[in-house]
């Protein structure tokens, strides 16, 4: 495979994550073959001052490893946040080489990722339907009578996932339209295809209560009218659902399992709405342990506290 697409890998404060995210993706076989550029966030806070520092001794170590066949490293001289850390290096590296992989510090990569990541960029480059590549799937329930390796989304995947500039470059990071969309029965409900929680959580990031770039992207997929490529067996596990992150809580719910092939790419795919429903049903479970990270990300534990209070006072009540 020629002109293999470049990675972009961002860390912030944890070490022993990205020591095995690394790791994992120096398993695969086209490691040694592909242009690696890490970004690295500074720390926000003093208590994050040290796993900073951890961090970037440990990316300091990786060219010397000869785990790929080059390595790029930038490391913000502020802190950014993740969503501007993601914004900006992925514009960088997509207006240079046309396309690009990204990954997080507290993903684990099967051996093949990098192969179907590839694969399926130089696939779908030219599918005006296809948005981007997601390399991990939660357990969802499949049809039995569903015989492909792949499926269609609605959603765009943060967790291991790929594009092309010219889809990237068409969003309106500051939404623009959001006063539009915000009362707006219809496109809530087409935004919501994705899941339940599309829409609070767009409205949680306009009003400066969360910081992501992803539900952003998600955002412009959705008027636009397209799809992710998701595998029936996923290629990436998220490790950092431990409460390790800045930006995630506790929770299970997302589980899955690697796979042991590569997936197989197919054209002229067709949405599946026992496939759509089961995603959406995957997040719909999730959505109340949403709500509660947001509350926690924005240091507002008390208010779950009081939640859980009143519904254990309610349960000893009925009893």
């Amino acid at each position: 495979m020629k002109n293999l697409v470049p990675i972009a890998i961002f860390v912030y404060s944890r070490p022993e994550h990205t020591r095995n995210m690394i790791e994992s993706l120096a398993k695969n076989n086209l490691a040694k073959e592909s242009n690696v550029y890490i970004f690295s966030d500074n720390a926000k806070q003093e208590k994050n001052v040290n796993d900073v520092k951890k961090v970037r001794e440990y990316i300091d170590e990786i060219p010397a490893m000869n785990y790929f066949k080059t390595v790029t490293i930038t490391k913000a001289e502020k802190n950014k946040g993740l969503a501007k850390s993601v914004i900006e290096g992925v514009t960088e590296l997509i207006n240079k080489y046309g396309k690009v992989i990204v990954i997080e510090d507290d993903l684990i990569l099967s051996k093949y990722y990098l192969e179907y990541m590839n694969e399926a960029l130089e696939f779908y480059e030219k599918d005006n339907r296809i948005w981007s590549i997601s390399g991990y799937n939660s357990q969802i329930e499949i049809p039995k009578n569903y015989r492909k390796d792949i499926y269609l989304g609605y959603r765009g995947c943060s967790w291991g996932w790929a594009t092309w500039k010219d889809r990237w470059n068409t969003v309106d990071w500051y939404v623009k339209d959001y006063k539009k969309f915000k009362h707006n029965i219809h496109r809530r409900r087409k935004f919501n295809k994705g899941g339940p929680d599309m829409a609070q959580m767009l409205d949680a990031q306009m009003n400066n209560l969360i910081d992501s770039w992803a539900i952003r992207w998600c955002y412009e997929q959705s008027k636009q009218n397209k799809f992710t490529i998701y595998p029936v067996k996923s290629l990436v596990i998220n490790q950092g659902l431990d409460g390790s992150g800045t930006h995630s809580g506790v929770t299970k719910n997302f589980d899955t399992l690697l796979t042991n092939k590569i997936p197989k790419l197919e054209k002229n795919l067709i949405l599946d709405k026992k496939i759509t429903k089961s995603f959406y049903n995957k997040f719909n479970s999730g959505i109340k342990q949403t709500i509660i990270e947001i509350l926690t990300i924005l240091g507002m534990d008390n208010i779950i506290r009081l939640y859980k209070s009143k519904k254990k006072n309610i349960k000893e009540v009925q009893n």
